[in-house]
C-alpha cells in the first residue's frame, strides 16, 4: 500500500472502526448510509492513478461528520472533517499518494479519493468509514476492492454478441409466426363464413320455391261438376 514517513505511520496505526452490532443499529434508526456505488470492484493499471469512489446520505443533516479511509482494514490511508454541509472538507491527515476530489457542499455527499501512481501491492480491500455525530455518533461504512494488473485485457463480446443475435431472431421469427398465423386463421373464418351465408341463402331460395309451388296447387279450387 502506499508508502509514507515514520509520522505518517504512525497515523495510519489509528484504530480501524468497529464493526459493533450497536452501531449498525443506530445508522440504521438514522438512515446513515455510506455507498462505492453499483460495483464494489475496480481494476487499475500499473502505475496508474485510479479514482476510489465514496458517498454518504443522512437524513437528519450531519455536523463536525468525520470520514476515513482504510486499507485492508487497518492501515489509515486518509482522515478528513466535515464541519456542515456549507462547508467544504477539511484534511486532517492523508498518505502522499492519496488525494481526495470529493466535495459536500453539492448535492451529492462526495468523499471519493484517487490513488495516484498504483502498485501491484495496492491491491487489496478499502474501506471508507464515516461517523455522524449529529445522528448520535453513527457509524456506517463501504467496502471497495482494488486488483492491479500489468495490462488491460480487452473483453471479448463475440459470443455474447452472436447469442443475442440468435435470441433476437428467433424472437422476430416466433412474433413474425404469430403474425402469419393470425392471418392465415382469419382469412380461413371468413371465407367459411362466406360459404355459409351461400349455403343459407341457397336452402332459403329452394324451401321459398317449393313452398310457393306447393301453396298455389293447394289453393286452386277442385273443378266443378
Amino acid at each position: 500500500m502506499p508508502k509514507g514517513t515514520r509520522g505518517d505511520k504512525a497515523m495510519a496505526s489509528l484504530s480501524p472502526p468497529l464493526s459493533l452490532p450497536g452501531l449498525h443499529i443506530f445508522a440504521i434508526a438514522f438512515a446513515l448510509e455510506v455507498s462505492v456505488g453499483k460495483t464494489n470492484t475496480v481494476t487499475a493499471l500499473n502505475n496508474s492513478n485510479v479514482l476510489l469512489p465514496c458517498v454518504f446520505t443522512t437524513c437528519i443533516g450531519f455536523q463536525d461528520l468525520v470520514f476515513t479511509w482504510y486499507f485492508n482494514s487497518t492501515e489509515l490511508i486518509y482522515h478528513g472533517k466535515i464541519k456542515s454541509k456549507a462547508t467544504e472538507p477539511i484534511r486532517i491527515w492523508s498518505n502522499p499518494r492519496v488525494e481526495f476530489v470529493g466535495s459536500t457542499t453539492k448535492k451529492e455527499n462526495n468523499i471519493s479519493i484517487v490513488l495516484n501512481s498504483v502498485e501491484f501491492s495496492d491491491a487489496g480491500k478499502y474501506t471508507c468509514h464515516v461517523k455522524n455525530p449529529k445522528e448520535k455518533n453513527a457509524q456506517h461504512n463501504a467496502t471497495i476492492f482494488l486488483t492491479v494488473v500489468h495490462k488491460m485485457v480487452k473483453t471479448d463480446n463475440t459470443v455474447t454478441l452472436i447469442i443475442v443475435g440468435v435470441v433476437g431472431g428467433l424472437i422476430g421469427l416466433l412474433i413474425l409466426f404469430m403474425l402469419i398465423k393470425r392471418v392465415v386463421l382469419f382469412i380461413i373464418k371468413k371465407t367459411q363464413d362466406g360459404k355459409k351465408e351461400c349455403l343459407v341463402s341457397s336452402s332459403g331460395n329452394d324451401n321459398t320455391e317449393n313452398g310457393l309451388a306447393g301453396s298455389k296447387a293447394e289453393q286452386k279450387a277442385p273443378p266443378k261438376a
